[in-house]
């Protein structure tokens, strides 16, 4: 989950890898650090915080030359601290590593180099293997690339690196197994950009080629990108994409937070999700993904879903989509658990993968579990090119763009958008759906994005509730049927970015427990909409109130019953049950948004967590 950055070329490195760090901290930031050669001289800066700490003790440092790595951490092996940061040298000084990902041998290689000599300044796992490399080279007198790639035969876990010989500036190793890594590349290969994802170097270069796993890229100035497998020296023929990406889409663009911003893109990024999907003029519904492949989806016996954190939440709305639309049984899985219980899977299945990154390490190897045993693995990611995107037998982009605040926003809203649309595609294939009824679906979900933005325009009344309650503790989300999910969510995102504890429940389940936490002290978010159960939900919001709770409900625009009875309401317009979760969950963003920002919390960067989680 930590971010690397390096360059090497013509350019100053420094303000490069700097800027890209600075773009990658949404994969960790409890340490940063980073090396600069200038000629054989080497420059070593490292420290616990953020890469605005780092950048302050450079101030006073000469900051030149032409080859850089810089890494921005998310701790695993080792305490956030200076020792711990990366980058790290070997024993010598001459090698230089910055990794993403776990070495889970690495004590096992740790005592063996200490039995040869080894000495250790860290905790990490990083310089084990760095270290490792360098007993290779040293020991059968070879090239760093040999070294690296059998280093890399004796470790077990999840890696990208990149590692150099301060005796040769003008090479760079780079390697691959579970945790992403991307490869720029500049004109005539004058220059070469190496980082987590392409957002560090997309003002220098549109050409770049993403490593797969156990694979091993020799980079020299001047000279082809030479490929590798690691296991066999079977040779790779590099295939250069061409990004699409631009530099404003991660830029603020005027928002005090990338989190506000992304809330905010939510109509469009839902209007991206189904572009040239949702043909509302036409009454269809068109994805080659899942029209060539309709008979594996009519035919399926079920379908499982795994996913983590906010994708999973998304995957229990989609649970409900495909079996009321389309009355196909579903299981939603941990993806962490999944791979881990013997899970029964069959040839008939279809499994479904969602992962905003693509790269989320549980949901990556819940897909290779799953294509094993026979299954038919259906993707569902943001990220283009992404290692879930390439392990699936197909899938579906969510087009939601770069998504850099931590917690999850446009995400959760894109992946529901997508797979409501192949819920009622196979609905109507399946005939559990009519025309008229389809028809009707489609045109709805073309009005959602509307309804997003008049549901924006509440953010000062959310933000003036928010206020009363940025104190509080402990806080209570309930909603029902396609709505228990949204209040899982709802409650993750209070946690994630305000640090209060919150919990959501089925409202039904209140009685089985929680209701002995409610007082005068605790608030209780209630989903209430209309559709949806709405009378036993009333009944629920009445026996908070017999209790004194403090209650903010999510209500459908004109509700006067629930309003008579909650503390604050919060209205949304109308739309079938099936869509309310693209409305209510707005206000539960900009409620933990607005709390977040008046506790002081940083809300792009919440302490303890990372925006893909490439690690176990």
């Amino acid at each position: 989950m930590c971010g690397i950055a390096g360059y090497l070329g013509f350019r100053k490195a420094y303000p490069i890898v700097i800027n890209g760090l600075q773009r990658l901290e949404y994969r960790g930031y409890d340490s940063a650090g980073v090396v600069l050669v200038d000629g054989n001289e080497m420059s070593l800066y490292k420290t616990k915080g953020k890469v605005s700490d780092l950048k302050k003790i450079m101030k006073q440092n000469n900051v030149e030359g032409n080859l850089a790595l810089g890494h921005t951490r998310w701790a695993t092996h080792g305490v956030p601290n200076d020792e711990n940061s990366h980058p790290h040298l070997s024993n010598s000084g001459n090698l230089v590593i910055v990794h993403n990902g776990i070495i889970e041998n690495y004590d096992t290689i740790k005592k063996e180099l200490i039995t040869r000599g080894y000495t250790f300044k860290s905790d990490t796992d990083t310089e084990v293997l760095i270290n490792l490399i360098e007993e290779v080279k040293i020991k059968n007198n070879c090239k760093l690339g040999y070294a690296v790639q059998m280093a890399l035969t004796s470790v077990v876990g999840a890696y990208a690196i990149a590692v150099f010989d301060i005796s040769k500036p003008n090479e760079i190793i780079v390697a691959k197994l579970g945790s992403p890594i991307a490869i720029g590349i500049g004109e005539n290969n004058s220059e070469f950009f190496v980082a987590s994802d392409a957002s560090p170097f997309i003002e220098y270069t549109r050409n770049a080629i993403y490593l797969e796993d156990e694979e091993m890229a020799i980079i020299k100035l001047g000279e082809e990108i030479r490929i590798r497998k690691i296991q066999d020296n079977a040779e790779v023929v590099p295939e250069i994409q061409q990004l699409k990406l631009n530099l404003e889409q991660i830029e603020k663009g005027g928002y005090d937070h990338f989190m506000l911003k992304e809330i905010h893109e939510q109509p469009q990024s839902i209007v991206d999700a189904y572009r040239g999907r949702l043909l509302a003029s036409t009454g269809m519904i068109k994805m080659g993904s899942v029209d060539n492949n309709i008979s594996r989806f009519l035919n399926a016996n079920r379908i499982v879903i795994v996913a983590c954190g906010t994708s999973w939440h998304a995957g229990l709305v989609a649970e409900y989509l495909f079996e009321d639309l389309a009355r196909i049984p579903v299981e939603v899985e941990y993806a962490s658990e999944f791979r881990y219980r013997n899970p029964i899977i069959n040839k008939d299945d279809i499994v479904i993968a969602i992962s905003q990154s693509g790269e989320t390490a549980d949901t990556l190897a819940a897909v290779k579990l799953a294509k094993s045993k026979g299954a038919f693995v259906f993707g569902v990611c943001n990220v283009v090119g992404s290692s879930i995107a390439r392990e699936t037998d197909t899938g579906a982009y969510t087009h939601a763009g770069p998504e850099i605040g931590v917690a999850s926003t446009k995400a959760f809203t894109t992946q529901i958008t997508v797979l409501a649309l192949i819920a009622l595609k196979l609905g109507n294939l399946k005939g559990e759906l009519s025309n008229s009824m389809y028809n009707h679906y489609i045109q709805e979900m073309s009005l959602i994005p509307a309804k997003v933005e008049e549901v924006l325009k509440m953010d000062k009344e959310i933000e003036k509730i928010a206020a009363i309650y940025k104190d509080a503790p402990n806080c209570l989300y309930l909603g029902r049927g396609f709505n228990f999910p949204v209040a899982l969510e709802g409650a993750l995102k209070l946690k994630e970015i305000s640090y209060i504890h919150a919990e959501g429940y089925p409202a039904a389940e209140m009685k089985h427990g929680p209701i002995a936490l409610i007082d005068e002290h605790m608030p209780v978010i209630v989903i209430a909409t209309k559709k949806g159960h709405y009378d036993k939900v009333v009944s629920n919001i009445q026996e908070i109130k017999a209790r004194n709770g403090k209650i903010i409900a999510i209500v459908t625009k004109g509700d006067t019953i629930v309003r008579e009875i909650a503390d604050h309401v919060i209205e949304i317009p109308e739309t079938e049950e099936a869509f309310t979760p693209l409305l209510s969950t707005i206000p539960l963003q900009l409620l933990s948004y607005y709390i977040a920002v008046m506790r002081g919390c940083n809300v792009d960067q919440p302490r303890n967590l990372a925006k893909s989680v490439t690690v176990e």
